[in-house]
């Protein structure tokens, strides 16, 4: 199931009565059971309300299609099928043991087995950059409900390294930066190893600063190894 579009459903029973918000959706024609489901795509971040109306969990963005050394690829929201493509690319660039951020996401939409989340306890958001389909690149928004830091987002953003050097990480990162100031946040941090300094200098150059250092924050290969947390202000 694709969490992308702009279809909506009134929360009314047969009779055209308002049902209670989190009792789920009823429609002349729906079997019994629909107000159960919904409640559960509202949990796992499928739907969410938006006053009194289910809607899907994000709208899906415009795809933009791009070239890049005579190839051409696409850059566009992810969407549920890309599950184990998106799995894959992040695993093998964590595979390459400096981008530890990026092995934490992948855990987590392996474990949740649902790509986008929207709801009041957690939601998160990726572009992919695809080529005929095949997820070769990624731009992860994890967005905080607490209200406290609701206005920052922590990004992560990765390719495949056959694709480097070719500006498609430029394009994803700036289609998640986009994003983030077109919806009201503020901020954006990224976490990586101080032994990745080439995404620190990607970083850098696109207008990313050096905010902190967490020392022996990580320990890769049996060595203690800085953190740097960088971070970028939208506004």
């Amino acid at each position: 199931m694709s969490v992308s579009g702009t279809n909506e459903h009134d929360c009314t029973d047969e009779g055209g009565s308002r049902l209670p918000r989190g009792e789920g959706l009823v429609r002349r024609g729906r079997p019994p059971g629909a107000g159960h489901h919904a409640t559960v795509l509202v949990r796992d971040g499928y739907l969410t309300w938006e006053e009194d109306r289910l809607s899907v969990a994000y709208e899906e963005a415009d795809a933009s299609d791009h070239r890049a050394n005579g190839f051409q690829y696409t850059v566009r929201m992810a969407a549920q099928r890309d599950l184990g493509g998106l799995v894959g690319a992040i695993r093998e660039v964590a595979g390459e043991g400096v981008y530890i951020e990026a092995e934490t996401v992948a855990d987590i939409i392996e474990h949740d087995q649902v790509v986008l989340r929207h709801n009041e306890l957690q939601s998160r958001l990726f572009f992919v950059a695809t080529v005929e389909e095949e997820v070769i690149g990624w731009v992860h928004l994890d967005l905080p409900e607490a209200e406290k830091l609701s206005h920052t987002a922590v990004l992560t953003v990765g390719l495949l390294p056959e694709y480097r050097g070719k500006g498609i990480g430029s394009t994803l990162l700036e289609r998640g930066e986009s994003w983030a100031a077109d919806n009201g946040f503020e901020k954006l941090y990224n976490s990586v190893p101080a032994t990745n300094g080439d995404a620190a200098e990607f970083l850098v150059a696109h207008g990313w600063e050096q905010e902190a250092v967490r020392e022996d924050h990580y320990k890769i290969d049996g060595e203690y190894v800085d953190e740097l947390l960088m971070a970028k202000a939208l506004v």
